[in-house]
């Protein structure tokens, strides 16, 4: 019996989506499970994992309550400091800048990219070490000032860190702007203030949720920049994740943490997925 045409493109479909599809399973899927199993687990007595029914690793989740903490309360922070200076730089690269400097100017922004995270934190450490900025200061008459190992200085890492990408989405959101609707705003008799909150604001809001998601979902995971710029004093989820699996072996409580850690990065998607959806009044399919 031949096939017919929606079959065949079915199996088209099918054959497409294959390697990328197994890729996933092996890749996400299949380490997901084995993280939900070995929640439910014990510690063995020489560490690792031990077979198990139980729950007790998530009712001891409150004595990992300051990673929790910190995480929940610097990876916003530091997703909304990032917004505060990405949207200003991405406003003037896609409406001010000319399009011959365009260019130029948005490969400016990608450059922190070609370093490595590793070396430019410590580049960071160095700076807001003893030897760099409080140093100055204390020339000047202002002693004890101490920035590394503190809450501001992970925020400063995780702003300088990020800040690359929370620009692309609203610049690419902004970039695509009709600006015929801000000439007509300005017909219209706007000011330009008015026009930006009326017409510029609520069209880029989508670009501006993809960035947000995007740097938040990727902060909640972070452990080097609080490992390094904060000193051990400012733990993270991640953090707390590396001691359990590498220095204390109790991998069913780490993998406890990790779960509820995918939870809240699914919590934190589908909840920007819908305020993308209602201010757009269509689905955001780049938040995916």
């Amino acid at each position: 019996m031949p096939l017919t045409m929606t079959t065949k493109r079915r199996l088209v479909t099918a054959a497409l989506l294959a390697p990328a599809s197994a890729w996933l399973f092996v890749f996400l899927v299949l380490p997901f499970i084995a993280m939900l199993v070995f929640s439910v687990g014990e510690r063995g007595p020489a560490g690792g994992y031990q077979a198990a029914f139980t729950f007790a690793q998530y009712a001891n989740l409150p004595a990992r309550s300051a990673a929790y903490w910190n995480t929940l309360m610097l990876a916003p922070a530091g997703a909304f400091l990032c917004l505060l200076v990405a949207y200003p730089t991405a406003y003037y690269l896609a409406v001010k800048a000319s399009p011959r400097h365009r260019l130029l100017l948005v490969s400016l922004v990608v450059v922190p990219f070609w370093t490595s995270l590793l070396v430019r934190t410590y580049a960071w450490m160095y700076i807001l070490g003893s030897r760099g900025i409080p140093n100055l200061l204390d020339m000047i008459g202002i002693a004890d000032v101490r920035l590394l190992n503190t809450p501001g200085a992970v925020l400063l890492g995780i702003v300088y860190g990020y800040l690359p990408l929370m620009i692309m989405p609203i610049y690419v959101s902004l970039e695509k702007l009709d600006r015929r609707l801000l000439e007509a705003s300005a017909d219209l008799g706007a000011k330009p203030l008015s026009t930006f909150f009326s017409v510029t604001l609520p069209l880029s809001l989508p670009g501006v949720m993809t960035g947000v998601a995007l740097v938040t979902i990727l902060l909640l995971g972070e452990y080097l920049i609080p490992q390094l710029l904060g000193g051990g004093k400012v733990f993270f989820i991640g953090n707390a994740l590396v001691d359990l699996f590498l220095q204390s072996r109790n991998w069913p409580f780490g993998s406890a943490i990790a779960v509820t850690l995918v939870a809240i990065v699914v919590v934190v998607l589908t909840v920007a997925m819908r305020i993308a959806w209602r201010i757009s009044g269509t689905r955001q399919v780049d938040l995916v």
